[in-house]
Formats: C-alpha cells, sequence, structure tokens
C-alpha cells in the first residue's frame, strides 16, 4: 500500500439531533435522542411509527429553492452536511487541481421519496405527468453526482450502495483513491432519506425496527436484554480525506488520521448478520492488519449496534473473535441509541462521531442500556458519557447482504 498518509480536514453532519456537527455532538454527550413520533406522513397506521425523524429541515433555508426542487430530500442532506464538510476543512477548490479532487458518497436506498411521488402520479394522470427529473433525483448516484457540480469538482466519482455499509465503504474507497495517488482531495461518507411510506412499511414488514412508540427516546436499546428492533433515520455524514502534505501545505488543521480500513462480506444471509460474527472480524481483522495495530491498541469502537437481537450478538461476537481478553477493557458505545439508525448515512455521521471522540475525550454514551444482555457483556459506555483520552478508535458498519466494513482513525501527530 502507497505510503502517502491520508488525514480528516472537513466534518459535515446533519442528523436527528440537529443541523450541523456541533449540535450533533452535544445532543450526543447530553446524552439526548433525536427520536420522534413521524410526522412528515400518516403513519399511526403503521407497527411502528417513530422514527429519526428531521421534523423542522426546510431545504430553502440552505441551498437555493431551484435547487431544492431539482433534488430528492437525501440529496438536499448530503449538500448540506458537505457544505459544511468543506467550509470546515477551508479548502478552496478554485485554487486546486479539479482533476486531483474527488467525490464519493454511499446511499443505501437513494431517492426513495422521489419515487413514491412520482409512482402517485402516474398511477393518478399517467406517464406524461412524470416528472423528467425523476431519475436524476432518485438514482444512488444523485448525491455524489451534485456535490461534484456544486464545486465543480472533476476526479474520481462514484456512489457506493451497500445497505448500511455504504457511507464507511464510501470512506474506504476514498481512502484508497488518495492512497493510489489518484487525488488529493475526496469528499466522501453518506446520505439516507429512507424514512418514506413505502420505507417504514418495508423496514416494519421485515419486523426490523422497534414497536416502542409510546416511549420513542427510550425505543434504541443497543446490547440492552429488553431491544426489539432499530429505530429508522434520515440525515447525512460527510467528511473531506485530504493527502497529509497537501493538507499542511495549505495550513488546514487536521482533525484525525485515517490509518486502517478493511471490507469483507458474509456470505450467510441477505439480512441476517453472521451468528459467528465471522464476516465482521475479518473486516475488523484487514483495519488492524493496515494500520499496524495489536488488537490492545485500539482504546473505542464506535460500534455498529443497531439493537437487533441478532445484530448486536453477532458483533459482540465478532469483537470478542479479534480482540480477545483485550475486548472486555474496550469502550465501546453505539451512538445509534440516541441517533437511530441511518442506513448508507450511519458510517458518515459515525466517523464525525469518532473524529471529535479523538479531539475532544468524550466518548458518546449508548443510552437507554438499563437491563444488560449477558450475550453483550462488553463495555458499551452505558447511559452517561465518559471523559477519556481516546488516541486510537474504530468505527464499525454492516449491513444487508452480508456488507462488513470497519474504519480506524488515530489522534494526529506530525
Amino acid at each position: 500500500m502507497s505510503s502517502r498518509r491520508v488525514v480528516i480536514t472537513g466534518l459535515g453532519a446533519i442528523s436527528s439531533l440537529g443541523r450541523t456537527v456541533e449540535t450533533l455532538w452535544e445532543g450526543l454527550c447530553a446524552g439526548r435522542s433525536g427520536i420522534v413520533p413521524v410526522r412528515r406522513f400518516e403513519a399511526e397506521r403503521y407497527s411502528c411509527h417513530i422514527g429519526g425523524e428531521l421534523t423542522d429541515f426546510e431545504p430553502t433555508k440552505y441551498l437555493g429553492a431551484k435547487q431544492a426542487r431539482r433534488v430528492d430530500r437525501v440529496t438536499q442532506f448530503a449538500l448540506v452536511a458537505a457544505r459544511e464538510a468543506v467550509e470546515d476543512s477551508g479548502v478552496d477548490f478554485s485554487k486546486d487541481d479539479l482533476f486531483r479532487a474527488g467525490v464519493i458518497v454511499g446511499s443505501g436506498i437513494g431517492g426513495l421519496e422521489e419515487l413514491e411521488t412520482q409512482h402517485r402520479r402516474l398511477m393518478k394522470y399517467g406517464p406524461k405527468r412524470v416528472s423528467p427529473f425523476t431519475v436524476p433525483r432518485l438514482m444512488v448516484n444523485a448525491s455524489a453526482g451534485n456535490i461534484s457540480i456544486e464545486y465543480g469538482i472533476k476526479g474520481p466519482n462514484s456512489a457506493t450502495a451497500t445497505a448500511c455499509a455504504s457511507g464507511a465503504n464510501a470512506m474506504g474507497d476514498a481512502l484508497r483513491v488518495i492512497q493510489r495517488d489518484e487525488a488529493d482531495v475526496m469528499i466522501t461518507g453518506g446520505a439516507e432519506a429512507a424514512l418514506t411510506e413505502i420505507g417504514l412499511a418495508s423496514f416494519c414488514a421485515l419486523k426490523a425496527l422497534s414497536c416502542r412508540n409510546n416511549e420513542p427516546t427510550r425505543a434504541s436499546r443497543p446490547f440492552d436484554l429488553d431491544r426489539d428492533g432499530f429505530v429508522l433515520s434520515e440525515g447525512a455524514g460527510i467528511v473531506i480525506f485530504e493527502e497529509l502534505e497537501h493538507a499542511k501545505r495549505r495550513g488546514s488543521k487536521i482533525h484525525a488520521e485515517v490509518i486502517g480500513y478493511g471490507m469483507s462480506g458474509d456470505g450467510y444471509h441477505i439480512t441476517a448478520p453472521d451468528p459467528e460474527g465471522l464476516g465482521a472480524s475479518q473486516a475488523m481483522r484487514l483495519a488492524l492488519c493496515e494500520a499496524k495495530l495489536n488488537p490492545d491498541q485500539i482504546d473505542y469502537i464506535n460500534a455498529h449496534g443497531t439493537a437487533t437481537q441478532a445484530g448486536d450478538a453477532a458483533e459482540t461476537i465478532a469483537i470478542k473473535n479479534v480482540f480477545g481478553r483485550s475486548a472486555y477493557k474496550l469502550a465501546i458505545s453505539s451512538t445509534k441509541s440516541q441517533l437511530g439508525h441511518l442506513l448508507g448515512a450511519s458510517g458518515g455521521v459515525e466517523m464525525v462521531a469518532l473524529a471529535l471522540t479523538l479531539q475532544r475525550g468524550v466518548i458518546p454514551p449508548t443510552i437507554n442500556l438499563e437491563t444488560p444482555d449477558p450475550k453483550c457483556d462488553l463495555d458499551y459506555v452505558p447511559l452517561t458519557a465518559r471523559q477519556k483520552k481516546v488516541k486510537i478508535g474504530m468505527t464499525n458498519s454492516f449491513g444487508f447482504g452480508g456488507h462488513n466494513a470497519a474504519l480506524i482513525i488515530k489522534h494526529y501527530s506530525s
């Protein structure tokens, strides 16, 4: 692998806990939940009618009216988070080689709301009333494409669609692009807006969601004995990956250094994880191998931790497989306990949270972990945030289809 070092110079996020990185971080550290009753459509008839909904999001406050109309909600989120990340990084693409900058942004589902809207128009009015913007709005690569257009970026440009691992795989791909000397700056992460009528109904049909409708803020319960499924959420997490020397030349602040990435497949089931955590274990081992680290050198893991019975147990087993006795010394937490599950956007948002954990020495808690599951017997930082110096951290993302990804970052030192 190339010796080109890759650092994170910009952070951007929009989520159920806030519309900026700082409001996200404040909410996480305070142990707040962003889960609310769904209000954007009549959801009471669904078995689950709660979610991490961005209830007061008005796209025209962030985007021009014309631009907001021409993109789906998922791309609106991606553009808002990308703008924050670019501003945070201080990168000026007008002064850079635009062929040396790129975009890789993942989404598990893409523009689902647009698909629903245009299907209703087709059924009611016929094919001539379907919008010519339908495909450009709904395609999974719309976020990456629109971000590249926003900044005139002409380098590597693609989109990943690996379900809930999409954002993490996008960042892994972006890491490789810079390491291979194909670009110096990459805008990367994930976006999702699947909290729609068909989206919610589909996950309800899978019996994947929590039905704790009367207690929304207590519904997402990773690693808790009484967990009953995940909570569907929406938003975006975008980061700027940059080659170290490029970042130093322009005097950029550096949030963290990206030192390891691993990906794998379960080869087991289209929705259920491998119960022995073999694929997840492989992804973590590969990330450790690239980082040239022993397992006991990891201080903290931002877990996938969705609050499904099978998923949380399998991730616990996988961590034990990889870390052995060191697993019991690790601090581990699931920010999905507060945010819900952003599907393909989760990896991006969780990378933002992990970078801030390294910077600020605070580990966000796993809220609602009131009755630990005996099968999940590690240190999941229950209920309240913890002050702890974290030099090296890992983030896990696992998706339907058996997609597994793990990324490792460390506190930057020259």
